[in-house]
């Protein structure tokens, strides 16, 4: 039995992590790095096609992004997960390929023009369906057994809609281990979805970290807190533009929105417009309405019952052709903007930073977590300038964040969440900021008592044993290689991925289909050594 931890090591974003037990290979999670990328990774130690499952704590790209890559390297296992997991993965995996796509399109006609080289995307749209076709759902507080030895169970993270922390009963011979991942925790009190529920015992967890090392800052009301920010922005003549994420944060807001519209807490500036401008969102939205009864809150649930959907109200409009969307910046009256991605990094957002950013009377308002290396954390860090298509933008608006709106428990609830699991022998610390996970860690040891420690990626531990096998060294990355040739080479391993599930799978094969097939690749290796 063994447990190897590759992404989110010291580092909140790239979940994965990769077990073997009882003869079968699993990953947790597969997810894409966002923002600046620290320490290097280790590689999953076994090709795409020699993976049997892989089990799905939640949508967001950061935890199921490099799905349709796995799947483009050989990858034709199962993937389980939550019902709202699934559902969103449907939409959210097929927006992340036409971004790469479009992205690719774009950049390569940019090279055709400089005399370089075409631009790859990291995977294509057909990846994306090949993985979205593997997905298997299941219903929350139900044991699954996946085969002889796993036994599986999903437990709602409230993080996000369809979010769950996995529990796994590991068997290998007359050894049982149970061991848990978090998933990523979710804050208490968040509109719409319902708090994280506990689990009451486990042998080794694995644990997110994000706000391991501080509290939330919490207005004593959302909606009181967001509604100042519009006034003071309508009075001096501006509009809000909210990056936000397509899933999970948008329809919280919406939900907020909803409510100081329904009380009239903006004076002075009725029926100001709002502006969902995010097809992904709409789609996201329309996900969340299916799965209200599953997901959803006492309070959202008493909208719901009384007829009113929670998430929707009087002056919103969906915006969903590139023509509606550049149409928002000609309307000269005070509103709000809604836009995907939550941390600038790609999207429509970046279309309104650029015509919105220079004017003082605007507010660009951060409601979710911005991760080191984006352009929304530079922004809150107080650049003065941007690069936006090419373009140096000054920063005149004014820069805002909504303290307390996170999807992610804090310090508090990260202690409350694993003080309820009993019987720990270890806590492995992931998902966090290098030196928030230490801290966290430092926490759990001193003050709770546990065994805990953060790994670096490529660290090996037997759960039977009780023993880290390995423990690996950081390999910090010194200058991140340009995004071009990055993806390039993700695809390149890919390829390679393909072609050695290819070869394990050619035995059988007439000797001349065999002998083609090796003369092609010794031609192919001869080409590219000299």
């Amino acid at each position: 039995m063994k447990i190897q931890f590759i992404g989110a090591a010291h580092e909140v974003t790239g979940s994965c992590t990769y077990l073997e037990i009882a003869g079968k290979r699993l990953l947790v999670d597969f997810g894409m790095e966002q923002g600046r990328d620290v320490y290097e990774n280790a590689r999953i130690p076994v090709a795409p096609g020699q993976i049997d499952y892989v089990l799905l704590t939640h949508a967001h790209i950061d935890h199921s992004g490099l799905l349709p890559l796995l799947y483009a390297g050989g990858f034709s296992g199962e993937i389980h997960t939550t019902e709202g997991t699934a559902s969103l993965c449907n939409i959210m995996l097929r927006d992340s390929a036409h971004i790469q796509e479009f992205e690719a399109e774009w950049r390569s006609r940019k090279a055709q023009r400089n005399g370089g080289e075409p631009y790859v995307p990291l995977y294509t749209m057909a990846d994306a369906i090949g993985a979205i076709e593997l997905l298997r759902r299941h219903p929350y507080d139900k044991k699954i057994q996946l085969c002889d030895g796993i036994t599986i169970r999903f437990i709602d993270a409230g993080h996000l809609l369809g979010s769950a922390s996995i529990e796994i009963w590991a068997t290998e011979g007359e050894e049982t281990r149970k061991i848990v991942f978090s998933g990523d925790i979710g804050n208490l009190n968040q509109p719409l979805i319902r708090d994280p529920q506990y689990i009451d015992e486990a042998d080794y967890v694995v644990m997110e970290s994000t706000y391991g090392d501080r509290k939330h800052e919490r207005p004593k009301d959302y909606v009181s807190a967001l509604a100042q920010v519009l006034q003071t922005t309508f009075d001096r003549g501006g509009s809000v533009i909210i990056p936000s994420f397509a899933v999970g944060r948008t329809q919280e807001m919406l939900y907020f929105l909803r409510k100081i519209k329904e009380a009239g807490m903006v004076k002075g500036h009725d029926h100001f417009p709002v502006y969902m401008d995010s097809p992904l969102a709409i789609e996201a939205t329309g996900v969340f309405m299916h799965n209200q009864k599953a997901c959803y809150d006492d309070e959202a649930l008493g909208f719901v019952n009384a007829g009113i959907n929670p998430i929707s109200f009087e002056d919103l409009q969906l915006i969903v052709t590139p023509e509606e969307s550049r149409a928002i910046n000609f309307d000269k009256r005070c509103k709000v903007i809604i836009s995907a991605s939550g941390m600038c990094e790609a999207g429509r957002i970046k279309h309104h930073l650029k015509h919105n950013l220079w004017q003082p009377q605007n507010t660009i308002l951060f409601v979710g977590y911005q991760a080191y290396g984006t352009l929304g954390r530079s922004l809150i860090e107080g650049a003065t300038s941007v690069k936006l298509f090419g373009e140096t933008v000054q920063v005149a608006a004014q820069i805002k964040t909504l303290p307390g709106i996170s999807g992610h428990a804090d310090v508090d609830g990260l202690i409350t969440w694993i003080t309820h699991v009993k019987g720990v022998k270890r806590v492995f610390v992931n998902h966090g900021e290098s030196e928030t996970a230490d801290r966290f860690v430092s926490h759990l040891i001193n003050e709770l008592g546990l065994r805990a420690y953060a790994p670096y990626s490529g660290t090996e531990f037997d759960p039977i044993a009780d023993e880290i096998t390995l423990e690996a060294v950081p390999k910090p990355i010194a200058k991140k290689p340009g995004a071009k040739a990055n993806t390039v080479f993700q695809r390149l391993l890919a390829a390679l991925d393909r072609l050695t599930k290819l070869i394990r799978q050619s035995e059988g094969r007439t000797n001349k289909d065999l002998a083609k097939l090796t003369d092609q690749i010794t031609e192919l290796c001869n080409k590219f050594e000299k």
